[in-house]
């Protein structure tokens, strides 16, 4: 079986991949719209892709590909507690004196406070992965640059670790999710905090209490919701689509009833899956 997911090697995401499919292929990709192409392709029958970040929110573009990509599901959530350190090339010895700091968006947000205080005038660069951002410094040991990553790219690349545990927050966590084109949920023996099932909803036609009726379905159903979330449309402002989760299996014919009801009343909605979250070692 082939995996992608959200490379290069040492990637937050590939430590999580590792930890789910500890047998299987891995196939690193530059960035998550790859990973989505890969599945929905055929050129991998699953990847690995980080959805939400306890500090920093919902990674959006993940948010976006689920809802453009119609035949791809969720096959399960994976939690893994998320540490981050600046580290520079081994042969850069005033630590001091760095023209700029690379990593993924969502790390450098992770690690703001410490990063401004700490190096106020060094310029920060997005970079596709905090393990791209790593593998950067290392092919550059005469630039005095740094990258924000975890110990296991600080070790695959022979960098050195100048600032630890450099995260604003110290229960900073990431979910994953595994994504395929099956609708059955993947089963694994990691520890599992329990069940809950991915939707995709987009409102009938703007007017006064939309909202509410949608989550009335959920309501009277007694369904408990652990999170709704809008994204835009990107056709003009004031149209969104909601990201919403429900705990529990979907066995409950109120709960199977709900799309029924929902579609009733011009909602269009989108089934991810019924799935498991798994919690990963760090």
């Amino acid at each position: 079986m082939k995996i992608a997911f959200l490379g290069p090697e040492a990637s937050f995401t590939q430590l999580t991949t590792t930890q789910l499919f500890p047998n299987e292929e891995l196939i690193p990709k530059a960035n998550i719209l790859d990973c989505f192409l890969a599945v929905q392709n055929n050129e991998a029958d699953k990847a690995v892709v980080p959805l939400e970040n306890s500090i920093e929110g919902t990674v959006s573009m993940t948010l976006d590909y689920l809802y453009q990509t119609p035949e791809i599901k969720i096959e399960a959530e994976a939690v893994m507690p998320i540490a981050h350190h600046l580290m520079i090339h081994p042969s850069q010895e005033n630590e001091t004196e760095m023209e700029k700091i690379y990593s993924h968006p969502q790390a450098l947000a992770q690690s703001f406070h410490f990063l401004n205080q700490k190096y106020p005038n060094v310029p920060k660069q997005d970079f596709a992965s905090t393990a791209a951002a790593a593998k950067r410094v290392s092919e550059n040991p005469d630039r005095k640059i740094a990258a924000v990553a975890n110990k296991f790219a600080a070790n695959l690349y022979g960098l050195k670790i100048i600032d630890e545990n450099i995260h604003d927050f110290e229960q900073n966590h990431t979910r994953f999710i595994v994504i395929s084109k099956s609708e059955a949920s993947f089963e694994s023996d990691l520890n599992s905090s329990g069940k809950k099932t991915g939707l995709l909803i987009t409102l009938p036609q703007d007017h006064a209490g939309g909202l509410h009726q949608v989550l009335s379905v959920f309501a009277w159903r007694n369904m408990n919701l652990s999170k709704i979330e809008s994204r835009t449309l990107k056709t003009k402002l004031g149209n969104y689509f909601f990201f919403v989760t429900v705990v529990g299996d979907w066995n409950n014919v109120l709960y199977v009833n709900s799309i029924d009801e929902l579609r009733a009343i011009g909602a269009d909605v989108k089934f991810l899956g019924n799935y498991k979250e798994f919690l990963l070692e760090g």
